[in-house]
């Protein structure tokens, strides 16, 4: 694999679908001039995240109108951004319908398109607090093959978890990607943002989950206020030691580095390849 520019976006997206649509072919084609061969936007691009972790849905049963706008991944709003993409790479956000048993169920899902199609997408396994009283848990993690390499999609929360990434490298993922609508602390609020407790552990799990596993990692984030939430920011390029070479801060921004992202990743491990040194049976039992 060649040389490949990433881009992680730091930016606000609400609740209008149609200004969303409207806003994206402006951020593409920035990216576009910087040279950008993989854009990853937030979690929730299209339709906004949730206004509130403890009552997501409103302190009673409250209206479906008080939660995101959801999508299917076969429709119209995922095919506009699939089209603007052309020759670049996409990864977004969206809130996902599913029929499933007759059900109209939702997931958080990350989207990965290029040249008018989809390449595949990513269900967020791991759902913090509220979130599982309006999202239906993902059951996985499966690289998606693009042109840019074989990605790794994770959504915020999944990144908290060392396993998500590792099951990623292992099934030979070459480059992590995290979509993240990742807000300051709801329960010890700082008065800038720069010193919330979240802040530091946004960072520190983009850097750990790159020089744990030897890969390059692209890192997004919302901005902004919607609701009760106020959001990080930080998005980030990460190389495989585990260092922050690219970075937005609390406002919008978009973080670009290039690299050979296959060639560093095999520098990375020519004396200690954490893949192949695992020992997994002593691992087995704190597994389950």
């Amino acid at each position: 694999m060649a040389e490949i520019t990433m881009g992680a976006v730091a930016a606000h997206f609400g609740r209008d679908v149609g200004r969303t649509l409207a806003k994206l072919p402006g951020m593409v084609e920035q990216a576009r001039a910087r040279g950008v061969d993989l854009l990853v936007l937030p979690d929730a691009t299209v339709g906004g995240y949730l206004l509130d972790l403890v009552h997501p849905g409103g302190a009673s049963s409250g209206p479906d109108s008080l939660l995101p706008p959801a999508v299917e991944i076969d429709g119209p709003e995922v095919q506009a951004v699939a089209d603007l993409a052309a020759d670049m790479t996409v990864c977004f956000g969206v809130t996902e319908r599913a029929l499933e048993g007759g059900e109209d169920v939702r997931y958080n899902s990350a989207v990965c398109v290029q040249g008018g199609r989809v390449l595949g997408s990513h269900r967020k396994v791991h759902l913090p607090l509220g979130e599982s009283e309006v999202y239906r848990a993902g059951t996985g993690f499966v690289p998606v093959d693009t042109p840019v390499g074989r990605l790794g999609m994770m959504i915020d929360f999944d990144k908290t978890f060392p396993e998500s990434s590792r099951t990623l490298a292992l099934a030979d993922a070459e480059l992590l990607v995290c979509l993240s609508a990742w807000p300051a602390s709801v329960t010890e609020r700082s008065d800038r943002l720069r010193n919330d407790r979240q802040a530091h552990l946004f960072d520190l799990y983009d850097c750990a989950r790159a020089a744990e596993n030897q890969l390059w990692l692209v890192s997004s984030n919302q901005t902004g206020v919607l609701g009760g939430l106020r959001f990080l920011g930080q998005a980030k390029v990460v190389d495989p030691a585990g260092e922050i070479v690219a970075k937005t801060w609390a406002k919008g921004g978009l973080a670009v580095a290039t690299a050979d992202v296959a060639a560093d990743a095999a520098r990375a491990r020519r004396t200690m390849d954490h893949l192949r040194q695992r020992v997994p049976s002593a691992y087995e039992n704190g597994l389950r």
